[in-house]
């Protein structure tokens, strides 16, 4: 009797956990909570357009600040305010170039003539500024 107990003992001692484990998992994918993997994804999906739209990048910030800065008093006054940004956050750097050619862009834009446009040109970024007047004219 001794020996037919310890027998069934090792049995259950296998099979009891892969039951368990088994109907664990089965009941989880169950219940009316869990989503499919192509719903889950529709979710990541939009919740990342969401974040995406509403908060925008700090280089987007700055940009749109300059150029507003460039539109309401002068292009020197955005050039200044950038090299301060640049020495304030150097993370920025890597933009640096690129917003201050859309400053260039925007100062013919406002002047209507490169030549105006490129007296407000400071050495920020590489003259990044002459190049984005120099692409319109």
């Amino acid at each position: 009797m001794n020996q037919v107990a310890r027998r069934i003992g090792k049995s259950l001692a296998l099979v009891l956990p892969v039951v368990l484990v088994l109907s664990g998992t089965l009941a989880v994918t169950r219940v009316p909570w869990a989503t499919s993997a192509s719903e889950a994804q529709v979710l990541t999906a939009s919740h990342q357009k969401e974040t995406a739209t509403t908060r925008s990048a700090p280089q987007e910030v700055l940009r749109r600040k300059l150029l507003g800065e460039v539109q309401q008093k002068n292009p020197g006054v955005a050039l200044t305010h950038l090299q301060r940004e640049m020495a304030e956050r150097p993370s920025l750097a890597q933009y640096c170039g690129s917003i201050a050619r859309s400053l260039g862009r925007a100062a013919v834009a406002k002047y209507g003539s490169v030549h105006r446009a490129q007296a407000w040109s400071r050495p920020v970024c590489d003259t990044a500024f002459a190049t984005g007047v120099a692409s319109v004219g």
